[in-house]
């Protein structure tokens, strides 16, 4: 029999956008890796009528329900006790919760208030998931053919407790696995990439291809199900080889975090340094860079050099030049990268300048255009961007001027023309 899965988010925070649903999206992973279909994310505030109303729609179209959040202490939180209510159970206290509950405040040198022990009544008959990560347990039962799994709403102990506790308990219902290769894409916007794959899309039904744009590039995400991780490896292959012929190095990684990761990973493999000078984007290069874990051993440092003076002074730029054709063009985007790399004493420099908007600047450049520019052992290079399309936007042109800058570092590092993506899909 194959499983269905709804996945119900307790939280009026949630429904006010007060927090994201992370929860939601790293569940789907965990679950769809044990051969589970998840088919609903549901969201209900902390209502018990609305919540019972979720929760019967979820077992009409479900056979495995997922809980997270409303276990805590206070008085909105009723997750328990609305789902006891439902599947016709009574709740009992347990006191090894209470123990549990006990020793988590003790162990943090916190007082514990009366109303914690509420966390220690549960559904009866149910199977209790010890939370080692805080005061709230979970906790398990299968009832009319219904599985319920019902976790806390705090990240730091939802997804820990779903691998460590609910994993094991949901293990049996598994058929097959099911695995996904995640490919990056940058250079090309979400509809020409579609365009490109979508015969091949509609064709296939396992392993199945599909895109999701991100801020500045796609994700290509090939999805199998197999009875062993080898046998749906096996399925993913042919398509991620084919794919990658279609999109050539456009494609910069397989499940990977993302460009800077990429960056970084690629430098420190060769033993290279990396700078940055920044001008319109105000030193989005170096926060994406420093962002990543271990940075420290590649990044040497950023010159945001926002105003002319910084950029003659600090960089040397040649004032001639930026009094002759100002700061967006691609000489002083070369200089700038030139000066990053000798001030910074840094084996690679990554330079932008350009429009950020909301207007144009002082000699009638129009928004959206930017240089980019990386100097190297071997050479300098330099790409102007039109990001006209994004005028509206000024963080979507910084980031993506950002990601451009890296890409550049990127395709240098892989023997590639790092001036040289600009491919007729390019969005």
């Amino acid at each position: 029999m194959s499983h269905t899965v709804e996945i119900l988010s307790v939280g009026t925070e949630l429904l006010l956008g007060s927090i994201v649903n992370s929860d939601a999206q790293a569940l789907s992973r965990e679950l769809s890796g044990l051969g589970l279909n998840v088919l609903y994310h549901s969201v209900v505030g902390d209502n018990p009528r609305r919540l019972r109303a979720a929760v019967e729609l979820a077992r009409s179209r479900a056979d495995v329900l997922v809980t997270t959040g409303g276990l805590g202490p206070t008085c909105d939180d009723l997750t328990k006790q609305t789902l006891a209510e439902a599947f016709g159970r009574k709740m009992v206290f347990h006191p090894e919760c209470e123990k549990g509950i006990r020793c988590f405040f003790a162990r943090t040198g916190r007082e514990m208030t009366d109303n914690n022990l509420q966390q220690a009544w549960l559904p009866e008959g149910c199977e209790v998931l010890d939370n080692a990560w805080g005061t709230a347990p979970g906790c398990a039962f299968e009832a009319d053919g219904t599985y319920v799994v019902m976790l806390p709403g705090p990240p730091s102990e939802c997804l820990p407790m779903f691998r460590e506790r609910a994993l094991p308990w949901l293990a049996r219902l598994g058929e097959g696995v099911i695995r996904s290769r995640t490919l990056r894409v940058f250079g090309a916007g979400e509809s020409a990439v579609e365009a490109l794959l979508r015969d091949r899309m509609n064709a296939l039904t396992n392993p199945t291809l599909a895109p999701y744009a991100k801020e500045g590039e796609v994700e290509l995400r090939i999805t199998a199900k197999a009875d062993t991780e080898a046998a749906a490896d096996a399925l993913i292959a042919p398509v991620e080889a084919e794919v990658r012929a279609l999109l050539g190095d456009l494609v910069y990684g397989a499940d990977v975090s993302g460009l800077p990761q990429v960056v970084l990973d690629a430098a420190r493999e060769r033993g290279l340094t990396l700078g940055t000078a920044e001008s319109c984007t105000g030193g989005l290069v170096a926060k994406l860079i420093t962002d990543v874990p271990g940075a420290a051993s590649v990044f040497k440092g950023g010159v945001v050099s926002y105003h002319c003076e910084v950029k003659a002074g600090v960089l040397g730029v040649s004032q001639a030049l930026l009094d002759e054709k100002g700061a967006v063009c691609a000489q002083v985007a070369e200089q700038m990268a030139q000066g990053a790399r000798r001030v910074l004493g840094c084996d690679l420099a990554v330079s932008v300048t350009g429009v950020a908007g909301p207007d144009p600047d002082e000699r009638g450049n129009p928004v959206g255009l930017v240089f980019t520019a990386l100097a190297a052992p071997d050479g300098c290079w330099v790409k102007e961007l039109n990001l006209v399309s994004l005028a509206a936007r000024r963080d979507r042109t910084r980031n993506l001027a950002a990601n451009h800058a890296l890409d550049m570092v990127r395709r240098w590092l892989s023997g590639l023309d790092p001036a040289g993506n600009r491919w007729p899909l390019d969005g």
